[in-house]
């Protein structure tokens, strides 16, 4: 070959490298003994855009390999050293060399050369002289070949790595032969070692027999062409663990018209069935009891109409709410409230037979938390109402007995609304508000009790919840006021001191008395801030009655239970009587015995705190508590007033008599100061002061009057 060939040769490869550094031309490794013949392969090669590179002999090209692996291998047989056939069966044993395409040149033609070369691993084979015109097309038409299967083999290794991934196997049924190809990921699926052949028969063996029926059914349904195979079905592995799986199928075809095969997948869903299962159960169950949240319940109760509506029974619900849940909350922390539900929870389960449930297969899922210390029962194929009534009792009972709870005996009752369908609502909102108006209902006649809804409740109901929305903006426009009662010394006749006592007057419905609005504004918590009005307003207006010269006798002021909760009670009786810069002589708090009952430790404190200050304390009502003699000595009080209940009936009932009688008689003993409540008639009085009652107050001497009438009373000296 000519220099100037050579240079322009060189030229010519020297481009083809730069282009090959870009990434766009393949390359192709020359290995032959014949420099001619590796330059005229690189003269035919390189104008086509193909780089060439070339070595001697075989050890020259296993060398190169371990470097830049080419694209296509050209390889003579016969070279000095290691021969052709020698150098193919290394390449394949080289990393990346298994599916480099290697084409082998000869002169031999004989079939032992072409049998050898193909064993070695050879690609293809081409006899020399080589025909040169048509040397590049077959090198592109491998290299696209090789191209293709490199891009096949990457697409079934990114298939396999997907349905590792989506834990997804493949299969395929021949339908003549019922032969079964299977992926890897199908065996390992079904808990299969990598390479075992099963059969269509053993795969079936492993589904969890309550759904192979169903699943072969489903398979025989797919291979007649009737429906393509989606199932959902379990297996069972060897180990006893179960899967779910997730089948579809399909019949393919062929070209002539008849069905060809059946082709599949199968993926474990598992972990996403036991997520839905979850996500699930938490969207129709309390978290804390483990029954049904309001969702399930009324989806159940939604179900349950429809059968009765069907089979022409009665559908019942009860609607239960602890009383004093809060109180025990409050007290003893929020821990052990959540264990008494956890309990209540129990005993309703256990209370409610199973012949009850709606869901006789889940027994709690007939039972429901409806939220806070609300649970509803749903009862069903009722024949008679009373049945209903049967089961609220046995849960009354249920609840009556004492729960323990890290170290206390706590005690806990209920209020039950019943209603039953068709009679007390047609739809599931209508029997649940209904039970929850007679459930309110059981509260107002006392608590602990069961009532059946009737009709006349929803105008009570209602009124009450006209009386709530109108009560959260009485305060905010001033709507209160302060009325004072007298009480009368029996030894001088004169007044001796005043309680105070809220009134409401409704810009709508008037004067509205506490006994309407005290027991509504307890239960939404608005008697917080009502108290912290009155005990300053009561403040405000003595100092005032001082200031125009008047000089009221001591005031008292009713407190409520949940005054004491929030442990700001001391802060605002010492606020009111500094802001109006009274005495502390000036005002004497009043408690029931219940309040005391609530929380002891926390009401004796506050109390204890607030007459060290030089406040008066009396407790209200009493003789409707504990009343006993020890109970009062631990006591901080100055005051007992009779409950107006054991006052009534003095004159005719000699018990009653000898109870005011015996509590003026221990008052004496413990130095307290007796008043009686609710004196209406002359001969209550002087049977009180023989007792030796010291005070007393009622219609007898006046009734609660507003200030300026009690401003007048006052300075008359009445």
């Amino acid at each position: 070959m000519g220099r100037r060939a050579r240079r322009a040769r060189a030229a010519r490869r020297g481009d083809a490298r730069v282009s090959a550094a870009g990434g766009k031309q393949p390359l192709v490794l020359v290995v032959d003994d014949d420099p001619t013949m590796r330059v005229l392969v690189a003269e035919t090669l390189e104008p086509d855009g193909i780089e060439v590179a070339e070595t001697p002999d075989g050890d020259a090209a296993l060398a190169l390999l371990h470097g830049r692996t080419p694209d296509l291998v050209l390889l003579d047989v016969e070279m000095p050293g290691l021969d052709g056939f020698g150098v193919c069966e290394r390449i394949r044993r080289v990393p990346g060399g298994a599916d480099l395409p290697v084409v082998m040149m000869t002169a031999r033609d004989d079939v032992e050369s072409i049998r050898r070369a193909y064993e070695a691993g050879a690609t293809d084979f081409l006899t020399k002289p080589i025909p040169w015109l048509i040397l590049a097309h077959r090198v592109r038409y491998l290299l696209r070949a090789s191209a293709n299967l490199a891009e096949l083999r990457q697409s079934r290794a990114r298939l396999a790595n997907a349905q590792r991934l989506a834990r997804m196997g493949s299969f395929q049924i021949d339908i003549p032969s019922l032969a079964l190809h299977v992926s890897d990921e199908l065996l390992d699926i079904y808990g299969l070692p990598p390479g075992t052949a099963p059969g269509i028969g053993r795969l079936m063996r492993l589904v969890h027999p309550d759904d192979r029926a169903a699943l072969e059914e489903a398979s025989a349904l797919c291979a007649r062409g009737e429906k393509p195979l989606h199932a959902d079905h379990r297996i069972v592995l060897p180990g006893g663990t179960e899967r779910i799986l997730h089948s579809q199928a399909r019949l393919v075809i062929g070209d002539e018209g008849r069905a060809s095969h059946i082709e599949g997948t199968v993926q474990d869903v598992t972990e996403r069935k036991r997520a839905e299962e979850q996500i699930r159960y938490l969207a129709y169950h309390d978290s804390l009891t483990g029954l049904g949240n309001r969702r399930l319940f009324k989806e159940r109760l939604a179900m349950a109409v429809a059968q009765a509506r069907r089979g022409g029974w009665r559908a019942g619900v009860l609607f239960l709410d602890l009383d004093h849940f809060k109180r025990i909350n409050d007290t003893l922390g929020h821990s052990v409230g959540d264990a008494l539900l956890q309990g209540v929870a129990d005993r309703l389960v256990l209370s409610v037979r199973e012949s009850d449930a709606v869901a006789r297969d889940d027994m709690p899922s007939a039972i429901s938390r409806l939220g806070g210390d609300e649970f509803t029962i749903l009862l069903t194929a009722i024949d008679d109402v009373q049945d209903l009534a049967k089961v609220a009792r046995r849960i009354l009972e249920s609840l009556a007995r004492p729960f323990h709870l890290s170290g206390h005996e706590v005690v806990v009752g209920g209020s039950i609304g019943i209603t039953a369908w068709p009679d007390d609502g047609d739809d599931v909102e209508a029997l649940l508000r209904n039970a929850d108006t007679a459930m309110y209902h059981a509260k107002e006649q006392g608590r602990n009790n069961y009532q059946f809804y009737a009709a006349s409740m929803n105008a009570v109901a209602l009124r009450r919840l006209i009386l709530e929305g109108k009560l959260r903006r009485a305060l905010e426009q001033g709507e209160f006021e302060l009325h004072y009662q007298p009480k009368v010394s029996l030894r001088s006749g004169r007044v001796s001191g005043l309680e105070a006592l809220l009134r409401w007057r409704d810009p709508e419905l008037g004067l509205v008395l506490p006994a309407d609005f005290i027991p509504i504004a307890e239960e939404t918590g608005l008697i917080d801030p009502m108290g912290a009005w009155a005990l300053s307003a009561v403040c405000r207006e003595i100092a005032a009655l001082r200031a125009r010269g008047v000089a009221p006798p001591p005031v008292a002021v009713n407190l409520s239970a949940h005054q004491f909760r929030h442990g700001r009670l001391v802060e605002q009786v010492r606020r009111a009587l500094r802001e109006s810069a009274l005495e502390p002589t000036a005002l004497e708090l009043e408690i029931t015995e219940s309040v005391l009952m609530q929380d002891e430790q926390r009401v004796v404190a506050a109390l204890e705190t607030l007459r060290g200050d030089g406040v008066a304390i009396s407790i209200d009502d009493f003789g409707t508590g504990y009343s006993s003699l020890s109970y009062l000595r631990r006591l901080p009080v100055d005051v007992l007033k009779i409950d107006r209940s054991f006052v009534r009936d003095i004159e005719r009932c000699a018990d009653d008599a000898a109870l005011a009688a015996s509590i003026v008689t221990m008052a004496r003993a413990l130095r307290l100061r007796v008043v009686a409540e609710g004196v209406e008639t002359e001969g209550q009085r002087r049977l009180l002061e023989q007792f030796g009652c010291d005070e007393i107050q009622g219609f007898l001497i006046a009734p609660a009057l507003p200030l300026a009438q009690v401003e007048e009373r006052l300075r008359s000296g009445a």
